[in-house]
């Protein structure tokens, strides 16, 4: 079960936002019993990218295994 604070993935792109599946964030917000998240997403120097609405069926856990991978985010 995801709770606030917890770190969370995406599993699909969310172009609106400017973020890409696999990008990683922090819940700071449960919608409706976890049908849906508000995660803040930031660059790994602390600067929030997207305070986003993310649907459960759009994101996972963090797993024991994952590895932070870097990408330079694209300007606007």
């Amino acid at each position: 079960m995801i709770k606030e604070h917890d770190c969370v993935v995406l599993t699909q792109d969310m172009p609106s936002e400017r973020l890409k599946a696999g990008d990683a964030g922090t819940v700071v917000h449960i919608h409706g019993e976890g049908k849906a998240y508000e995660v803040e997403f930031a660059t790994l120097s602390g600067q929030t990218v997207a305070v986003s609405t993310v649907p459960s069926s759009q994101c996972r856990q963090v797993r024991p295994r994952d590895m932070i991978h870097v990408r330079e985010l694209e300007a606007t």
